[in-house]
C-alpha cells in the first residue's frame, strides 16, 4: 500500500490531517510539497486521482500570487499546471494520496474516505 500526504507544517489543517492518519497508526510519505514542489506530471496526476476536472479545482485561488500572476484569465491548462509547479504555493493542501485514489483534508476527516 502506498499512502502519501503533501504536507504543509504550518498549516493547522494539514497538522491535523497528518495527525488522524497517525492516530489511526498510518505513516504516510510526508511530502513538505513547498520545499520540494511536485513537478507538472504529478500535478496531472494529483488532478486525475482527485476526480477533478482541471487543476485549478486544486488552486488556492484566494493566495495573493494568483491574484499576482493574473491566473484567473488564464484557461490554459497547461500554463495552470506550469503555474502551481513553480509556485507550489498555489496547490491547496492536504492532498493525501492512497494508491489510486487522492483526498483533500479539508476538512481533515474527508480523506478517511480513502480508507
Amino acid at each position: 500500500m502506498s499512502l502519501k500526504i503533501y504536507h504543509n507544517p504550518r498549516c493547522s489543517k494539514s497538522r491535523q490531517t497528518l495527525a488522524l492518519l497517525q492516530e489511526r497508526g498510518e505513516n504516510p510519505d510526508i511530502i513538505e510539497y513547498l520545499k520540494v514542489p511536485p513537478t507538472e506530471v504529478e500535478i496531472r496526476e494529483l488532478v486525475t486521482l482527485l476526480g477533478v476536472k482541471s487543476v485549478r479545482d486544486i488552486m488556492r485561488t484566494g493566495e495573493a500570487i494568483y491574484k499576482e500572476l493574473n491566473l484567473k484569465s488564464v484557461e490554459d491548462e497547461d500554463k495552470l499546471i506550469k503555474a502551481v509547479a513553480q509556485k507550489p504555493k498555489l496547490l491547496e493542501r492536504p492532498i493525501v494520496v492512497k494508491d489510486d485514489k487522492a483526498a483533500i483534508g479539508r476538512p481533515p476527516e474527508s480523506v478517511l474516505a480513502l480508507f
